[in-house]
């Protein structure tokens, strides 16, 4: 399988001075949209998980957090929404744009490419990890951040009780196999739900919830797979009564899902997951319902959506993120060539199948830690642990015992 690098071209084309432009028309920026901050966070997240960023990358970056630094106010809520007139457009609130924040400020906090970015980011990180919001969206990704936090800070009080809270927040999903998802619909990003449950049992020494996690992750997955391809939901969502496959299929679906298969990946050992990661990069190379690439290797972005037979003209900043996002995840697959993940399975889905389903997940027996030779691993009540590189060694070295 190929695995492109990931372009910053078209994201370098939509920022300006001020941040990062949330549409396009085309490749064109549309300055008359303004800027968001949801969008803005997505950018310092994929800055900062470039391994070795250039000079030119780390001043998107610090162009990005000022931004953040702007938005955000002094008990720690954000604003959203720029207008080009440099006038915010909303309130400050804890909806996504809060959460996504706390993501990108732990991300930068733990993976910032200077030691200033670690420490701005750090500062505002916990400004902002004392408040809670209602929206299981934005507790789940602000639990992103808060692992990043704990994956450098391991005892980082602030950040285990935001993953307390958030995991409060999202639910405990019902124990049926037909519908195993804490909401009676699926809307968007959805596996940023699932990755959140699995980070918060992980984190916090839950089996159970670890076990929850996984659960949700592989019913997703294998809902958003047919033919050997994803066949995500589409913008609105998707209840059981609803055709599918359905249109317009969004970037950040994908991209989510990626992001979620690799922390499965790398909590449990068991490197049968990645084959989401592998789908995911496909779906964006053309292996998808209307066998389009929405990555557009020309101009370096990427389509707005996937339509039945066609994708969108229009490339901007969230779905363009998405693509970039997902390729930084396809380089750390294609960084470990002794990866295997299984042959397709009957209904396609080529990730594992070994957990039971319903509350008894948690006592399914995890792999034995393995040793890793790439930064340390802590060992937790169920689930060995890595870091980003450090996850990948682990499931290398447990292949070959």
């Amino acid at each position: 399988m190929r695995y492109p690098d990931a372009p910053f071209r078209h994201l370098q084309r939509l920022t300006d001075q001020v941040g990062l432009v949330e549409r396009a028309e085309g490749i064109v920026p549309r300055h008359e949209h303004g800027y968001c901050a949801n969008d803005v966070a997505r950018g310092v997240i994929v800055v900062c998980r470039e391994p070795s960023p250039s000079q030119e990358l780390i001043s998107l970056g610090r162009r990005y957090l000022h931004f953040l630094a702007q938005a955000q106010t002094p008990d720690g809520r954000f604003r959203n929404r720029l207008g080009y007139d440099r006038h915010w457009r909303d309130q400050p609130g804890t909806l996504d744009c809060w959460g996504r924040s706390l993501w990108a400020l732990g991300t930068a906090a733990a993976r910032g490419p200077t030691t200033d970015i670690c420490e701005d980011s750090f500062a505002g990180f916990e400004r902002s990890a004392e408040v809670s919001s209602p929206s299981p969206h934005a507790m789940a990704f602000a639990a992103l951040g808060a692992a990043e936090i704990l994956e450098r800070w391991p005892d980082h009080s602030g950040a285990i009780a935001l993953l307390s809270r958030a995991k409060d927040v999202i639910g405990e999903p019902p124990a049926s196999t037909v519908w195993p998802w804490p909401a009676p619909r699926l809307s968007y990003a959805n596996a940023a739900i699932a990755e959140a449950v699995i980070v918060a049992g992980d984190k916090l020494g839950e089996g159970l919830v670890l076990g929850n996690g996984l659960r949700m992750l592989e019913w997703l997955l294998t809902t958003e797979t047919r033919d050997g391809h994803l066949s995500v939901v589409p913008v609105g969502g998707w209840s059981p009564d609803e055709i599918r496959p359905a249109f317009n299929q969004q970037p950040i679906e994908v991209a989510a899902l990626a992001d979620a298969c690799m922390r499965a990946a790398t909590v449990t050992g068991d490197s049968s997951w990645l084959a989401g990661v592998e789908m995911s990069v496909a779906w964006f190379l053309g292996d998808n319902d209307a066998k389009i690439p929405l990555f557009d290797e020309r101009t370096g972005g990427c389509g707005d959506g996937l339509g039945p037979t066609n994708r969108s003209r229009n490339q901007g900043a969230e779905s363009t993120l998405a693509m970039i996002s997902v390729l930084q995840q396809g380089r750390r697959l294609a960084a470990a060539p002794r990866l295997r993940t299984r042959p397709p399975g009957p209904r396609g889905f080529r990730g594992p199948n070994r957990y039971p389903r319903g509350p008894t997940c948690a006592r399914a027996t995890p792999p034995e830690p393995a040793r890793c030779r790439i930064g340390p691993v802590r060992t937790g009540p169920m689930f060995h642990r890595a870091g980003w590189l450090g996850g990948l060694a682990v499931i290398a070295e447990a292949e070959e015992a």
